[in-house]
């Protein structure tokens, strides 16, 4: 097509095909292609999409494979800003023909970047359900009306180095480095799930004593409506965590919030705006925390006004033997840790298979994702499972948010009856990339979410 052909390659950070890739890095896949004899000229493209090079090296052909000729089915939509691209420059779209290989696919049979038992599940649940039937559940989702209830959270790390014990006192002693801040609790469910559905709204309890409103309207995305109360006297629940820089050990972790009671004056507040708000939802999401937000009164009209009802009722420090899954009966849909049924059914040792189908008994929800880190989930569903989904994590930086975001991802596809299997798998999917980074310091993007579906099964 061309006298002289220069190929561009992705950089690392914006591979985008899920925490297991790239398998090489960017080097190495430059020095791959430079080794080719037909290939001229290498460039590592430092941006997330190929506009920008097409406009520094104004190409006469821009060449594609025939992969890409269905514009419609490019996740990214960038084949579209491309060509677009090209004919500003006085170039064309061209596409090559003959075989074409999936990088992807070689990978995940040939390398084994996740254990080979995790591989093999991928390939047998490709099968049965193909990425192209789980995005197109996705992508319509795009039409659920969302609304998240909970608590907002902001997490603070405070980095530092560790000096050493204090000489006078059997006290560790470190030195602040900086400090970082995201938004966490229901307003990370929220980011989640704004990436995916046009219309989404959050409830939540902000204080009056430093509410850190102005940094959570600035961390939420604009799709995301606001129906903040705020109780009176109070803070806006930080949790604080002191972290090892160099290890990224977290030494201590500091609570501040008020966790008394709510009075009549400010449950009536809370209530009122469920009252109003919960009924006018397709799927009703409930991440509750413990801290005090949510009365029975209010959880009560949570379940009776909700047309369908995702929940998860954390364990944590603050609510630790005080707080329990059976406040919420019958529900359309319930996540749980392994450790949190565990609590529920008083059994410290019993087998995951055993516990989670008597949990789903004794509570009578209709779908419930019983989560248990590496090894992954178990799903029971009517009449289904129960079925046991591996993790798909290639690599654990923190695992703060990875529940939440494997409930707000999940209960996308729970509300639209997609068959539980598919539903663990989803919530897993959505864990691994929620692992990968700091805390909530990037909510979940859909193309790379999708994309990552995409790699996993081909």
């Amino acid at each position: 097509m061309g006298d002289v052909l220069i190929v561009t390659l992705t950089t690392d950070r914006y591979v985008n095909k899920g925490s297991h890739r790239p398998a090489f890095s960017e080097q190495l896949r430059a020095e791959f292609l430079a080794a080719l004899e037909g290939v001229d000229f290498v460039a590592i493209n430092p941006t997330p999409t190929a506009v920008e090079a097409i406009q520094a090296l104004k190409p006469d052909i821009y060449a594609k494979g025939p992969d890409y000729k269905n514009a419609a089915a490019d996740l990214t939509g960038g084949i579209v800003a491309e060509e677009n691209a090209v004919r500003s420059v006085g170039g064309r779209l061209a596409f090559t023909s003959g075989a074409t290989f999936s990088s992807t696919a070689l990978i995940n049979r040939h390398i084994g970047i996740l254990p080979q038992e995790v591989h093999s599940y991928l390939a047998d649940f490709a099968k049965r359900y193909p990425a192209d039937r789980i995005i197109d559940h996705f992508q319509r989702a795009h039409k659920l009306k969302v609304l998240l209830i909970g608590e907002p959270i902001i997490d603070e790390y405070m980095y530092c180095d560790a000096i050493g014990k204090s000489s006078k006192e059997p006290t560790m002693v470190v030195k602040r480095l900086s400090n970082e801040k995201f938004a966490g609790g229901i307003l990370a469910a929220a980011n989640h799930v704004a990436s995916f559905c046009d219309e989404v709204a959050v409830i939540g309890q902000l204080g009056t004593d430093n509410s850190h409103e102005a940094f959570i309207d600035g961390k939420l995305r604009p799709n995301i409506r606001r129906l903040f109360v705020h109780r009176p006297n109070s803070p806006t629940i930080v949790k604080r965590r002191i972290v090892e820089n160099y290890f990224f050990l977290k030494l201590l972790e500091i609570y501040e919030f008020n966790d008394a009671p709510l009075s009549p004056a400010e449950d009536e507040d809370v209530c009122q705006v469920l009252m109003e708000h919960v009924p006018n939802y397709d799927l009703v999401i409930v991440i509750d925390f413990g801290h005090s937000m949510l009365t029975e009164r209010a959880r009560r009209i949570i379940r009776e006004r909700s047309k369908f009802l995702a929940v998860n009722a954390q364990c944590n420090a603050g609510n630790l033997g005080h707080h329990a899954l059976s406040r919420y009966k019958h529900v359309d849909y319930m996540t749980a840790t392994l450790n949190e049924i565990r609590i529920e059914s008083r059994d410290r040792h019993g087998d995951i298979r055993d516990l989670a189908p008597q949990i789903f008994d004794t509570l009578q929800c209709k779908r419930l994702a019983v989560t248990n880190g590496r090894s992954g989930c178990l799903c029971l569903g009517p009449g289904e499972g129960p079925f046991e989904v591996p993790a798909v994590a290639g690599k654990v930086v923190d695992r703060i948010g990875a529940g939440d975001a494997f409930l707000s991802v999940s209960a996308l596809l729970a509300a639209q009856g997609a068959p539980m299997e598919m539903v663990g798998f989803a919530g897993n999917a959505a864990g691994a990339l929620a692992v990968a980074t700091v805390a909530n310091r990037e909510p979940i993007d859909r193309v790379a979410y999708l994309k990552q579906i995409e790699s996993l099964l081909k």
